[in-house]
């Protein structure tokens, strides 16, 4: 097993992408803490796990319950190995419409969320000495700009930025920090999504989604378990010589 020994935090893990993120890494050896925003959800995910996980409610836009989040962890667990950087938040709007309220959420959850919970993790694994692993979720939409998602292409963008700067500057401690690039995913969240694009370009309910689906190279949306392979990949020792990458897995719909 690839994670034998190890422990993971993952952020918004109560379902989709996160929760089979940790169901694969337990899968590999691994103790995982599922952090998420609902702690109802949280919770019942990790009973529903096992004894290897452990539900934990945090709050990634405050600093106070990110360093409680990770206290936690510590206290329970030991230790961090590794992190990924999942939670986030999507909205759709054109350029005219955006607001500041939209604008400024988004970029709490999604780019300062990742920066700081990147923070805590580089914190404690430097004052352990030991190395460790931090997975930082970007998308696509980080690659190119797309008419209506601005403000999301903006914070996938960003979080691209800071996976470099962060990977070099923390390489010197033996903490690899790379990225992850999922294309379209399937899943819970696509009906906000589909939502969003009904309202602004006028299709109906549904169409968006086939739509999109079928424009993948590979012939169909994604689903959170072809994202599994990449992230326990990037966690494993099999990626020590990777430092500061973004890795596409989308079914051949950006080409880097």
């Amino acid at each position: 097993m690839k994670l034998a020994g190890k422990t993971a935090l993952i952020t918004g893990a109560a379902r989709g992408i996160g929760l089979e993120f940790a169901r694969a890494y337990i899968a590999q050896g691994a103790r995982v803490a599922l952090a998420d925003i609902n702690a109802q959800a949280v919770a019942q995910a990790a009973a529903d796990l096992g004894p290897q996980a452990l539900g934990i409610q945090i709050d990634v836009t405050q600093a106070d319950s990110i360093e409680a989040s990770f206290a936690q962890v510590i206290e329970k667990m030991g230790k961090l190995d590794i992190l990924i950087n999942n939670a986030a938040l999507f909205s759709a709007a054109p350029i005219v419409e955006i607001t500041r309220a939209d604008y400024d959420r988004l970029f709490a959850v999604n780019v300062a969320g990742t920066l700081f919970c990147l923070q805590a993790a580089a914190r404690h694994m430097i004052a352990r000495g030991e190395g460790g692993k931090i997975i930082n979720m970007a998308s696509q939409a980080g690659r190119r700009g797309e008419g209506l998602v601005g403000v999301y292409c903006a914070t996938k963008a960003a979080v691209i930025s800071l996976t470099q700067s962060a990977g070099l500057d923390l390489i010197k401690h033996k903490i690899n920090v790379n990225a992850i690039a999922p294309g379209v995913v399937d899943g819970a969240h696509w009906d906000g999504v589909d939502a969003f694009f009904a309202k602004y370009e006028g299709k109906a309910p549904g169409q968006k989604k086939r739509e999109v689906g079928a424009a993948v190279p590979f012939g169909r949306m994604g689903v959170a378990q072809d994202l599994t392979g990449m992230a326990v990949f990037l966690a494993s020792t099999d990626a020590d010589y990777i430092v500061s990458q973004c890795f596409g897995v989308d079914g051949g719909n950006w080409m880097a």
